[in-house]
Protein backbone atom coordinates (compact mmCIF):
# COMPACT_ATOMS: atom_id res chain seq x y z
CA UNK A 1 0.00 0.00 0.00
CA UNK A 2 1.06 3.61 -0.96
CA UNK A 3 1.22 6.78 0.95
CA UNK A 4 -1.40 8.57 -0.53
CA UNK A 5 -4.78 6.79 0.93
CA UNK A 6 -7.31 7.84 3.01
CA UNK A 7 -6.55 5.92 5.81
CA UNK A 8 -3.27 5.48 8.39
CA UNK A 9 -0.83 3.37 6.80
CA UNK A 10 1.72 1.48 9.48
CA UNK A 11 5.19 1.55 8.26
CA UNK A 12 6.78 0.25 11.17
CA UNK A 13 5.64 -0.26 14.99
CA UNK A 14 6.51 3.48 15.38
CA UNK A 15 6.27 5.59 11.70
CA UNK A 16 3.14 5.84 10.05
CA UNK A 17 1.81 7.85 7.40
CA UNK A 18 -1.63 9.74 7.80
CA UNK A 19 -3.84 12.21 5.35
CA UNK A 20 -5.64 14.17 7.21
CA UNK A 21 -7.95 16.17 4.95
CA UNK A 22 -9.38 16.01 1.23
CA UNK A 23 -5.92 17.64 -0.05
CA UNK A 24 -3.97 14.39 0.06
CA UNK A 25 -0.65 15.63 -0.65
CA UNK A 26 -0.31 18.95 1.64
CA UNK A 27 -1.74 17.18 4.68
CA UNK A 28 -0.30 13.92 4.27
CA UNK A 29 2.15 13.11 7.53
CA UNK A 30 4.74 11.29 8.97
CA UNK A 31 4.43 10.20 12.38
CA UNK A 32 7.60 10.42 14.34
CA UNK A 33 8.35 8.13 17.30
CA UNK A 34 8.24 11.30 19.66
CA UNK A 35 4.48 11.36 18.09
CA UNK A 36 5.26 14.63 16.20
CA UNK A 37 4.08 14.68 12.65
CA UNK A 38 6.30 15.78 9.52
CA UNK A 39 4.98 16.19 5.93
CA UNK A 40 5.93 14.11 3.56
CA UNK A 41 6.31 16.56 1.09
CA UNK A 42 8.52 19.43 1.90
CA UNK A 43 10.57 22.12 0.83
CA UNK A 44 14.24 22.10 0.87
CA UNK A 45 16.74 24.90 1.09
CA UNK A 46 19.94 23.43 -0.08
CA UNK A 47 21.38 24.96 -3.33
CA UNK A 48 18.95 26.79 -4.59
CA UNK A 49 19.69 30.10 -5.88
CA UNK A 50 19.49 33.25 -3.87
CA UNK A 51 18.21 31.44 -0.24
CA UNK A 52 21.01 33.16 1.19
CA UNK A 53 20.03 37.00 2.43
CA UNK A 54 17.02 37.92 4.23
CA UNK A 55 14.89 39.71 1.43
CA UNK A 56 15.73 36.89 -1.01
CA UNK A 57 15.00 33.78 1.79
CA UNK A 58 11.36 35.81 2.64
CA UNK A 59 10.68 36.58 -1.06
CA UNK A 60 11.29 32.86 -1.64
CA UNK A 61 9.48 31.38 1.79
CA UNK A 62 6.73 33.82 1.06
CA UNK A 63 6.06 31.70 -2.03
CA UNK A 64 6.71 28.67 0.22
CA UNK A 65 4.14 28.74 2.74
CA UNK A 66 1.75 30.51 -0.37
CA UNK A 67 1.82 27.14 -2.11
CA UNK A 68 1.15 25.45 0.76
CA UNK A 69 4.35 23.67 2.27
CA UNK A 70 4.49 23.56 6.11
CA UNK A 71 8.36 21.96 6.08
CA UNK A 72 11.19 23.84 5.59
CA UNK A 73 14.66 21.79 5.52
CA UNK A 74 17.88 23.59 5.91
CA UNK A 75 21.18 22.84 7.63
CA UNK A 76 24.35 24.65 9.11
CA UNK A 77 25.99 24.50 6.28
CA UNK A 78 23.43 26.31 3.92
CA UNK A 79 24.29 29.29 6.36
CA UNK A 80 20.95 30.43 6.08
CA UNK A 81 19.48 29.45 9.25
CA UNK A 82 18.77 33.09 10.92
CA UNK A 83 17.31 34.20 7.61
CA UNK A 84 15.08 31.16 7.84
CA UNK A 85 14.11 32.23 11.26
CA UNK A 86 13.26 35.49 10.89
CA UNK A 87 11.60 35.49 7.61
CA UNK A 88 8.85 32.84 9.31
CA UNK A 89 8.07 34.99 12.29
CA UNK A 90 7.70 38.04 9.50
CA UNK A 91 5.82 35.62 7.33
CA UNK A 92 3.72 33.38 9.16
CA UNK A 93 0.97 35.57 10.16
CA UNK A 94 0.14 36.36 6.97
CA UNK A 95 -0.74 32.96 6.57
CA UNK A 96 -2.79 32.64 9.86
CA UNK A 97 0.07 30.13 11.27
CA UNK A 98 1.86 29.83 14.19
CA UNK A 99 5.30 28.32 14.72
CA UNK A 100 3.38 24.91 15.54
CA UNK A 101 2.37 24.65 12.28
CA UNK A 102 5.34 24.49 10.34
CA UNK A 103 8.25 22.13 10.79
CA UNK A 104 11.95 23.47 10.40
CA UNK A 105 14.75 20.18 9.68
CA UNK A 106 18.37 21.65 10.26
CA UNK A 107 21.63 19.47 9.98
CA UNK A 108 24.87 19.51 11.65
CA UNK A 109 27.79 20.58 9.55
CA UNK A 110 30.22 18.18 8.47
CA UNK A 111 33.27 19.73 9.69
CA UNK A 112 35.62 19.27 12.81
CA UNK A 113 34.45 22.12 14.69
CA UNK A 114 31.00 20.63 14.97
CA UNK A 115 31.73 16.78 15.87
CA UNK A 116 32.05 14.91 18.44
CA UNK A 117 32.07 16.66 21.89
CA UNK A 118 31.53 19.90 19.87
CA UNK A 119 28.24 18.96 18.62
CA UNK A 120 26.05 20.08 21.51
CA UNK A 121 27.31 23.46 21.19
CA UNK A 122 26.91 22.96 17.09
CA UNK A 123 23.23 22.44 17.82
CA UNK A 124 22.78 25.03 20.30
CA UNK A 125 24.38 27.54 17.53
CA UNK A 126 21.57 26.85 15.10
CA UNK A 127 18.47 26.66 17.94
CA UNK A 128 19.94 30.52 18.75
CA UNK A 129 20.43 31.55 15.15
CA UNK A 130 16.67 30.38 14.14
CA UNK A 131 15.27 32.19 17.19
CA UNK A 132 12.87 29.63 17.85
CA UNK A 133 11.53 27.69 21.10
CA UNK A 134 13.05 24.93 19.63
CA UNK A 135 13.79 23.04 16.37
CA UNK A 136 11.54 20.37 14.70
CA UNK A 137 14.19 18.25 13.82
CA UNK A 138 18.13 17.97 13.68
CA UNK A 139 20.20 15.55 11.56
CA UNK A 140 24.03 14.62 11.38
CA UNK A 141 24.46 15.83 8.26
CA UNK A 142 27.37 13.36 6.79
CA UNK A 143 28.65 10.23 8.91
CA UNK A 144 31.86 12.20 8.86
CA UNK A 145 33.39 15.51 8.20
CA UNK A 146 35.50 17.08 5.63
CA UNK A 147 38.51 17.18 5.62
CA UNK A 148 39.51 13.95 7.17
CA UNK A 149 42.37 13.98 9.52
CA UNK A 150 44.15 11.52 7.40
CA UNK A 151 43.31 8.80 5.13
CA UNK A 152 41.27 5.75 6.00
CA UNK A 153 40.30 7.50 9.28
CA UNK A 154 38.00 5.63 11.08
CA UNK A 155 35.01 8.08 12.65
CA UNK A 156 32.65 5.11 14.70
CA UNK A 157 33.81 7.03 18.00
CA UNK A 158 33.27 10.76 17.31
CA UNK A 159 29.84 9.32 15.57
CA UNK A 160 28.93 8.18 18.79
CA UNK A 161 30.18 11.17 21.10
CA UNK A 162 28.34 13.12 18.42
CA UNK A 163 25.24 11.30 18.77
CA UNK A 164 25.78 11.48 22.54
CA UNK A 165 25.84 15.26 22.46
CA UNK A 166 23.20 15.72 20.08
CA UNK A 167 20.60 13.14 22.56
CA UNK A 168 21.81 15.80 25.48
CA UNK A 169 20.73 19.09 23.62
CA UNK A 170 17.04 17.09 22.81
CA UNK A 171 16.75 16.37 26.29
CA UNK A 172 17.14 20.41 27.09
CA UNK A 173 14.50 21.03 24.31
CA UNK A 174 17.22 22.37 21.69
CA UNK A 175 15.29 20.11 19.47
CA UNK A 176 12.57 17.97 19.55
CA UNK A 177 13.44 15.18 16.70
CA UNK A 178 17.04 13.73 16.21
CA UNK A 179 18.20 11.69 12.80
CA UNK A 180 20.73 11.51 10.34
CA UNK A 181 21.79 12.10 6.82
CA UNK A 182 23.31 9.94 3.80
CA UNK A 183 23.87 7.16 6.36
CA UNK A 184 24.22 3.64 5.09
CA UNK A 185 23.09 0.61 6.68
CA UNK A 186 26.28 0.12 8.29
CA UNK A 187 26.88 3.61 10.09
CA UNK A 188 22.77 2.80 10.88
CA UNK A 189 23.39 -0.41 12.34
CA UNK A 190 26.27 0.63 14.37
CA UNK A 191 24.05 3.49 15.72
CA UNK A 192 20.84 1.65 17.03
CA UNK A 193 23.70 -0.56 18.89
CA UNK A 194 24.69 2.25 20.87
CA UNK A 195 21.89 5.08 20.66
CA UNK A 196 22.12 6.61 23.79
CA UNK A 197 18.42 6.05 24.31
CA UNK A 198 17.26 7.90 21.33
CA UNK A 199 16.84 5.88 17.86
CA UNK A 200 16.63 8.36 14.50
CA UNK A 201 13.83 9.32 13.47
CA UNK A 202 15.04 10.05 10.04
CA UNK A 203 17.54 8.93 7.17
CA UNK A 204 17.67 11.56 4.10
CA UNK A 205 20.02 10.48 1.34
CA UNK A 206 20.29 11.17 -2.42
CA UNK A 207 17.31 9.07 -4.08
CA UNK A 208 15.93 8.91 -7.12
CA UNK A 209 15.23 6.63 -10.05
CA UNK A 210 19.22 6.93 -11.21
CA UNK A 211 20.70 6.42 -7.60
CA UNK A 212 18.39 4.53 -5.32
CA UNK A 213 19.13 1.86 -2.43
CA UNK A 214 16.19 -0.62 -1.95
CA UNK A 215 18.18 -2.03 0.80
CA UNK A 216 18.39 0.95 2.43
CA UNK A 217 14.87 0.97 2.20
CA UNK A 218 13.61 -1.46 3.85
CA UNK A 219 16.13 -1.43 7.01
CA UNK A 220 15.37 1.69 7.41
CA UNK A 221 11.15 0.23 7.51
CA UNK A 222 12.16 -2.22 9.49
CA UNK A 223 13.54 -0.42 12.25
CA UNK A 224 11.03 2.48 12.30
CA UNK A 225 13.22 5.57 10.64
CA UNK A 226 11.70 7.18 7.85
CA UNK A 227 13.78 7.54 4.56
CA UNK A 228 13.79 11.38 3.32
CA UNK A 229 15.08 11.81 0.03
CA UNK A 230 17.49 14.62 -1.39
CA UNK A 231 17.76 15.04 -5.35
CA UNK A 232 14.70 13.76 -5.81
CA UNK A 233 14.79 15.55 -8.99
CA UNK A 234 18.41 14.00 -10.09
CA UNK A 235 21.02 15.48 -9.05
CA UNK A 236 22.52 19.38 -8.19
CA UNK A 237 20.19 21.91 -9.87
CA UNK A 238 20.40 22.71 -13.80
CA UNK A 239 23.30 19.82 -13.98
CA UNK A 240 20.61 17.11 -14.26
CA UNK A 241 19.37 14.96 -17.14
CA UNK A 242 16.81 12.79 -15.72
CA UNK A 243 14.16 15.38 -16.06
CA UNK A 244 15.18 15.12 -19.86
CA UNK A 245 14.95 10.77 -19.88
CA UNK A 246 12.56 10.02 -22.53
CA UNK A 247 11.17 7.58 -20.53
CA UNK A 248 10.59 10.38 -17.58
CA UNK A 249 8.93 12.70 -20.13
CA UNK A 250 6.83 9.62 -21.84
CA UNK A 251 5.19 8.46 -18.58
CA UNK A 252 4.61 12.47 -18.02
CA UNK A 253 2.52 12.78 -20.87
CA UNK A 254 1.15 9.35 -20.40
CA UNK A 255 -0.46 10.59 -16.93
CA UNK A 256 -0.90 13.84 -17.97
CA UNK A 257 1.81 15.16 -15.58
CA UNK A 258 5.30 17.02 -15.48
CA UNK A 259 8.76 14.82 -15.11
CA UNK A 260 8.97 16.41 -11.87
CA UNK A 261 5.79 15.27 -10.89
CA UNK A 262 6.49 11.97 -11.80
CA UNK A 263 9.77 11.67 -10.51
CA UNK A 264 8.94 12.91 -6.64
CA UNK A 265 5.37 10.36 -7.08
CA UNK A 266 8.20 7.40 -7.96
CA UNK A 267 9.43 7.91 -4.50
CA UNK A 268 6.41 9.39 -1.98
CA UNK A 269 4.69 6.08 -3.74
CA UNK A 270 7.77 3.64 -2.49
CA UNK A 271 7.23 5.65 1.19
CA UNK A 272 10.03 7.46 0.75
CA UNK A 273 9.80 11.31 1.94
CA UNK A 274 11.03 14.23 -0.90
CA UNK A 275 12.10 17.91 -0.02
CA UNK A 276 12.00 19.55 -3.51
CA UNK A 277 13.38 22.65 -4.29
CA UNK A 278 12.11 25.29 -6.43
CA UNK A 279 12.34 28.93 -7.54
CA UNK A 280 9.55 29.08 -9.16
CA UNK A 281 5.99 29.50 -7.27
CA UNK A 282 3.97 26.98 -9.95
CA UNK A 283 7.03 24.63 -9.68
CA UNK A 284 6.55 24.32 -6.06
CA UNK A 285 2.73 23.83 -6.43
CA UNK A 286 3.02 21.29 -9.13
CA UNK A 287 5.91 19.10 -6.72
CA UNK A 288 3.15 19.44 -4.09
CA UNK A 289 0.11 18.03 -6.76
CA UNK A 290 1.19 13.90 -6.51
CA UNK A 291 -2.27 12.78 -5.72
CA UNK A 292 -2.21 10.52 -8.73
CA UNK A 293 -0.77 7.06 -9.22
CA UNK A 294 1.96 5.65 -11.06
CA UNK A 295 1.34 2.11 -12.60
CA UNK A 296 3.27 -0.73 -11.36
CA UNK A 297 4.70 -1.10 -15.16
CA UNK A 298 5.77 2.38 -15.19
CA UNK A 299 6.99 1.89 -11.79
CA UNK A 300 8.99 -0.30 -12.92
CA UNK A 301 10.80 1.56 -16.02
CA UNK A 302 11.58 4.50 -13.83
CA UNK A 303 13.40 1.87 -11.35
CA UNK A 304 15.41 0.05 -13.94
CA UNK A 305 16.93 3.75 -14.88
CA UNK A 306 19.81 2.97 -11.90
CA UNK A 307 23.02 3.77 -12.77
CA UNK A 308 26.33 3.27 -10.87
CA UNK A 309 27.03 6.01 -8.85
CA UNK A 310 25.81 9.34 -7.39
CA UNK A 311 25.89 12.61 -7.64
CA UNK A 312 27.08 13.99 -4.11
CA UNK A 313 29.05 12.72 -0.90
CA UNK A 314 29.20 8.96 -0.81
CA UNK A 315 29.13 7.96 2.88
CA UNK A 316 30.35 4.20 1.57
CA UNK A 317 33.86 5.26 1.94
CA UNK A 318 33.37 6.48 5.48
CA UNK A 319 34.71 4.21 7.99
Amino acid sequence: MHLLCKTVVLLTVVVAIRAEKNDLTRDLKVILPSGDKMSVIGFGTGGVRGIRGIENVTKILDDVLGAGYRLIDTAAAYENEEDIGKALKELLPKYNLTRKDIFVTSKLAASKEAFGENAYKALKQSFQRFGFDYIDLYLIHFPGYFPPPGPNTNFSTLRDETWKQLVKGQKEGLTRNLGVSNYNIRHLTELLNNDHGVKPAVNQVEWHPEYHQDELLEFCKKQGIALQAYFSLGGVENKTTLLEKPDVKHIATKLGKTPGQVLLRWAVQQNVLVIPKSRSRKHMEQNLDLNFEIPEYDMNILSNLKQPGKYIWNPDTII
